[in-house]
């Protein structure tokens, strides 16, 4: 489960308008080979986009891209993995989803009337 500030770490990483689009791009964007070892190579769903494919989107270097990815990494919003001279990126479905999952969770006691109380020990 993911505490206060890992939750704070993801917004602030998605909050710049850079890295969202570069977020935006790794579940949108064009695939380049699997990093799923398991997958077969031609299944797309198993596959994860490449830095160099994500630079291409961008008008940056490679170094600027490559920050913002491991801020991103750092966040735990995508899984990047190094093979040969190549780095490929995925999302953390794990973390999407258990932010989803805080998102719901609010909403649905909004809807019931819930009672807030500010915690910052969550």
């Amino acid at each position: 489960m993911l505490d206060m500030n890992k939750k704070i770490q993801i917004f602030k990483a998605l909050g710049n308008e850079t890295r969202f689009k570069i977020f935006k791009n790794i579940f949108t964007g064009g695939y380049a080979c699997s990093i799923d070892e398991t997958k077969p190579k031609d299944d797309l769903i198993a596959q994860a986009t490449c830095v160099t494919s994500i630079a291409e989107q961008f008008d940056f270097a490679l170094p600027t891209i490559s920050r913002h990815l491991k801020e991103m990494k750092d966040a735990d919003i995508i899984i990047m993995k190094k093979n040969k001279n190549k780095i490929y990126i995925e999302p953390n479905i794990k973390t999407m989803k258990e932010i989803a999952e805080c998102f719901t969770k609010l909403v649905k006691e909004y809807e019931e009337g819930a009672v807030y109380q500010f915690d910052n020990t969550k």
